[in-house]
């Protein structure tokens, strides 16, 4: 009997995973630890994680829904609405859990949110800094983005591409314009609930979402952009460093960095993703100890290590132990990374394996040619690494 031979794995995904919850953690702990700024320049900007994780998803997503459309099969949203809740509830339901069994402890916040809005992924509307289980605005956005991106790929592919693309402008337009008229009346970027909205952050998939539609509409340029993997490589440090340099900096001025700054970072994290795509780019020649093991717990991680954190400064001040001492960071971060893998080992995996069992990822065809083997192979074998 022939065994298909499936192609390695790229790790240049998993790498830039293992960046973007690093660079979570290191924000979290400067805000919830040490609360201040210990980590430098690198530190202040890893809320950008999470940005990250936004394009990475897009792409994912975007590539589970276009590529039986570009094929020309009916999109089974059954199939993809159960992965999707299978692979993303379980983690979120087990902490939110936690949250409301345990309302007086030291990781409350100041006010906390109808239950009901937690259970519908609505309570990132209105949200303030300082509320209970803030950290979940973002998978807020997501799941609302789960829920409209399959509605535009039905409409759009029964008629042309052409048609996903102009919603796809149009959809970043209006994310810019939001930005720029809630910059007009008071709110920049940062500020909330702005920074929470998903009209301000949502267009942040989209940067993602555009790399799949290349991908599955226009295979011949895709190839022939990831045969520049190390130029995408250099192009997205330089693109996202220069942005977010100007983000924390305010430069040229704070109209332009609140309005089109989010934006431009996803691009530059986009470059960044078609360079983890390629196989001949440097990111996925240089294999990053840990990264593989980080990615796979990433999401689990997301979700526990902010609460781990605040439960540990009373006990970090009440003994004296400086927040801002090495020893003190290492065991810091790895408790919230062991909390993310327990997590993950006792309520994620079981879920992944029903998952895989029920409903099963398709496979690659054989008609595709080599890159895109490996590209959709990283989607299907990879997808539980993604948030």
């Amino acid at each position: 009997m022939h065994t298909a031979i499936q192609p390695p794995r790229l790790k240049g995904l998993d790498t830039l995973r293992a960046l973007a919850i690093v660079l979570v953690l290191l924000t979290h702990y400067n805000g919830f630890v040490a609360q201040g700024s210990i980590f430098g320049f690198v530190g202040d900007v890893g809320w950008a994680g999470v940005d990250l994780f936004f394009v990475l998803s897009g792409y994912l997503i975007g590539n589970q829904l276009l590529a039986p459309a570009a094929r020309g099969e009916p999109l089974s949203l059954k199939t993809f609405f159960a992965r999707r809740l299978l692979r993303t509830l379980p983690n979120y339901y087990v902490v939110l859990a936690v949250y409301l069994l345990l309302p007086h402890s030291v990781i409350w916040g100041k006010t906390m949110a109808p239950a009901w809005r937690f259970l519908t992924f609505t309570q990132n509307f209105g949200q303030q800094y300082g509320e209970t289980f803030t950290h979940s605005w973002s998978l807020c956005i997501e799941e609302q983005f789960y829920l409209v991106l399959p509605l535009a790929v039905l409409v759009g592919t029964r008629r042309s591409s052409r048609l996903l693309w102009c919603a796809l402008v149009a959809s970043i337009a209006a994310g810019i314009a939001t930005r720029g008229f809630n910059f007009m009346h008071g709110q920049e970027a940062f500020s909330a609930p702005a920074y929470y909205s998903t009209w301000c952050r949502a267009d942040e998939l989209l940067p993602g979402v555009a790399i799949a539609m290349l991908k599955n509409f226009h295979p011949a340029l895709f190839g022939r952009i990831l045969q520049r993997g190390n130029a995408l490589l250099v192009g997205g440090l330089t693109v996202s460093g220069a942005v977010l340099y100007g983000v924390r900096y305010d430069a040229p001025n704070l109209f332009l960095t609140s309005t089109f700054g989010f934006l431009l970072v996803a691009i530059g994290f986009a470059l960044l993703t078609l360079s983890a795509l390629s196989p001949s780019s440097l990111l996925n020649r240089v294999r990053v100890p840990g990264a593989a093991s980080l990615a796979l717990w990433s999401y689990a991680v997301y979700l526990v290590h902010k609460p781990v954190f605040m439960a540990l400064h009373p006990e970090l001040a009440r003994r004296g132990i400086d927040a801002g001492a090495p020893l003190t960071i290492v065991a810091v971060m790895a408790a919230g990374v062991f909390g993310g893998w327990l997590l993950y080992r006792l309520v994620e995996t079981p879920f992944m394996r029903l998952r895989a069992r029920w409903f099963p990822a398709a496979a690659p065809t054989a008609s595709q040619p080599a890159v895109m083997q490996a590209a959709d192979f990283v989607v299907n074998s990879g997808e539980q690494h993604a948030r």
